[in-house]
């Protein structure tokens, strides 16, 4: 029988389904269903840097003693973490899989301290999501990864656990950039977060949230990194976005993620499809005689395949081509 288990980011999994942060992971009541349907680790749902920031602000907007307003604020702040520290906690007493806690920032700053904070609470690891759009024009040079390093830089003054950053593939060199990072104290990558989408109502002229689920077509964009990636980065990578099924979860571990994040097909196929999904990668690994997930981790990242390059082509008519 195969063996799914793994290790990743230091901690012990019984296979590499990691649910991640949604509303999924936001009770104690949820997260049990989901490691009872055999989810291998979960990312509890965000801790917002903007959720305390905005918060913060739209209480104590109308107080104009610098004194008290310095004293309503760190309650505030107090109140809204705190919440976050009792999920982990009650989490960490009833659930058996790793419990990790997820910070979604888009800045360094006194947020960093609250990590400490999720540590003490009983967190097996962090995740730090750092979302980004570089979408002003009078901004000239990208200081995203610095950001990233930044973050990186200040964590690690305050916790001894485990942490990964979850980043968008947008840099001006991602391959350096995502290496540069690899060589800090993190200990883990998770390629790539998915940003909120806008649409628009043409009936009342108005902006409305895209579709919130990814599809299975959107795994495209993480397999390519994760095969280009997994050559050189130098921490454990995770793939995200896009893996719905069982054969996502081979196709990535092929391209040489070590563990997967699955989200969007939970909500679509319900809870069921973690287990269908175990099933379909254990079938496969009997099937094709492999004992362990390390067996084929990465037998088809870049520079094991005939035509590296490959991976590196974005004109579709030269792929057409060059495959006829």
């Amino acid at each position: 029988m195969a063996d799914l288990s793994l290790e990743v980011m230091g901690l012990k999994l019984k296979n590499p389904i990691i649910v991640g942060s949604s509303s999924l992971t936001s009770t104690v009541e949820s997260i049990k269903k989901l490691e009872m349907s055999g989810a291998g680790a979960v990312v509890l749902k965000s801790l917002f840097e903007e959720q305390i920031m905005n918060q913060v602000y739209a209480d104590t907007v109308n107080y104009t003693h610098a004194e008290t307003l310095d004293y309503v604020k760190y309650f505030e702040e107090k109140h809204i973490v705190e919440k976050y520290l009792k999920l982990i906690k009650d989490s960490k007493n009833e659930i058996g899989i790793p419990i990790i806690a997820s910070i979604n920032c888009n800045s360094h700053g006194k947020w960093v301290e609250f990590a400490e904070e999720i540590q003490n609470s009983g967190a097996d690891a962090i995740e730090l999501n750092l979302y980004n759009l570089p979408s002003d024009p009078k901004i000239n040079q990208h200081n995203y990864m610095e950001t990233a390093s930044k973050i990186i830089n200040d964590i690690t003054k305050h916790i001894s656990i485990p942490f990964s950053m979850k980043l968008s593939p947008y840099s001006d060199n991602l391959a350096y950039d995502l290496l540069r990072i690899s060589r800090t104290k993190i200990s883990g990558l998770v390629l790539f977060n998915r940003s909120l989408n806008p649409d628009i109502d043409i009936k009342s002229e108005s902006l409305i949230n895209g579709h919130p689920y990814s599809s299975p077509g959107e795994i495209v964009n993480t397999l390519r990194w994760t095969a280009i990636c997994s050559d050189f980065l130098e921490t454990d990578l995770i793939a995200a976005t896009g893996i719905h099924d069982g054969e996502g979860i081979i196709k990535q571990i092929l391209a040489g993620a070590k563990a997967v994040q699955m989200v969007s097909s939970l909500y679509i196929n319900s809870l069921s499809a973690i287990k269908e999904s175990l099933t379909n990668l254990e079938n496969w690994m009997n099937e094709h005689k492999y004992n362990k997930l390390s067996d084929f981790r990465g037998k088809l990242k870049r520079s094991n395949v005939k035509d590296p390059k490959f991976y590196d082509r974005v004109q579709f008519i030269q792929s057409i081509q060059n495959n006829k």
